[in-house]
């Protein structure tokens, strides 16, 4: 009897040979399913509150700038930051989103994603509903400009712009002595109610939010995964970061991933980034300084452990880049927007080299 069984290797096999003896080049060759996930190549991407005005001296670039400054600095498309004066939805009628979609598809750019800063946690209700309402907002804004991916928070204290310079302190200082008289269940049910109304806003536009593992409220990407799957909303999903770990282990970053699996739609990562003396781009951020969990010193480097940890489950989107730090002073004065160009060409640079060596 003839075994008329063939292997996925033989049919591929086949296939090529066939292909060819046709003339054909290997763009005719299928694709099978589990095939696309190491067919794909994740891309980098730059986050505009990098070039806001809030950390370097100076102002904001304005949207369009960021569109053409993305490009210029080697990146493959923009995170748009859902707050004046990039991104607050007030300012984005449906015209001018599909404009400035038209206009970024002109030059090969993606808006990849769109970034809110939305805060479910306050005990006051008045403040939920407003965030509510802005994030309702912002969803349509995310589909009029056709972008699939909204991130979201939690709890988001903000961040305050002072004659020194932006600052989380004084916002976050507001943010605990709001919240001190509530315990951190009370806190939680009101995030997972924002969460949840945001989540039916976000099936009505078909627009996937993407919860950061970032705190307050979230301490650890296990809470992150335990909100989704409380909401259990298909239109919420999770953007894991590898920055705001507790731990940065290369253990902890693949039993995150392999926790968000298909969940997990989009990603950041940070740092200041020059070059040495030889040429090689080089992470200067002071998180490299920190003592870990374990009582180490962190890694110099956490993201070839990162990459390997999303490639893992067959992550192929968005590596976001996002300067949003506080930055040094030189000779008295806080470092200007070429600073910030600096870091982020070779922060480009550098998430490339590692995509493609370890790809």
């Amino acid at each position: 009897m003839t075994n008329t069984h063939i292997n996925r290797r033989e049919f591929i096999k086949d296939t090529a040979a066939s292909a060819a003896v046709l003339g054909l080049g290997a763009s005719a060759m299928p694709v099978l399913a589990d095939d696309k996930k190491k067919v794909a190549q994740a891309k980098v991407g730059l986050y505009s509150i990098t070039f806001l005005g809030v950390w370097y001296k100076g102002p904001a670039l304005t949207i369009d700038e960021v569109l053409a400054k993305s490009k210029e600095l080697g990146f493959d498309g923009i995170e748009i930051d859902g707050k004046r004066p990039h991104g607050n939805p007030l300012d984005w009628p449906t015209a001018k989103c599909k404009e400035f979609s038209s206009k970024a598809n002109g030059i090969g750019q993606e808006i990849y994603a769109v970034a809110a800063n939305n805060d479910f946690s306050s005990p006051i209700p008045e403040h939920r509903e407003c965030q509510v309402a802005y994030m309702k907002d912002l969803i349509r804004m995310t589909s009029d400009l056709g972008v699939k991916t909204l991130r979201v928070f939690l709890g988001w204290p903000g961040v305050t712009l002072h004659p020194d310079g932006g600052k989380y302190t004084i916002a976050h200082d507001i943010w605990q002595h709001t919240h001190y008289q509530f315990s951190p269940e009370e806190i939680w049910n009101w995030c997972r109610e924002g969460m949840l109304e945001s989540a039916k806003y976000a099936s009505d536009y078909g627009v996937t939010l993407a919860l950061q593992n970032h705190k307050p409220v979230i301490n650890n990407w296990k809470d992150m995964m335990r909100m989704v799957k409380e909401v259990d909303s298909p239109n919420l999903k999770v953007c894991l970061d590898a920055p705001i770990l507790e731990d940065k282990s290369p253990e902890n970053m693949m039993e995150a991933a392999k926790a968000a699996g298909d969940l997990q739609v989009l990603t950041h990562f940070g740092g200041e980034y020059g070059k040495d003396k030889d040429g090689k781009v080089v992470d200067i951020q002071v998180y490299k300084r920190e003592i870990g969990p374990d009582g180490k010193p962190i890694p110099e480097d956490i993201y070839p452990a990162f990459v390997k940890a999303m490639n893992s489950i067959g992550y192929d989107g968005y590596y976001s880049y996002e300067l949003c730090h506080p930055l040094p002073v030189k000779d008295g004065e806080k470092v200007g927007v070429d600073y910030a160009e600096y870091c982020a060409k070779n922060a480009c640079e550098m998430m490339k080299g590692i995509l493609g060596d370890i790809g």
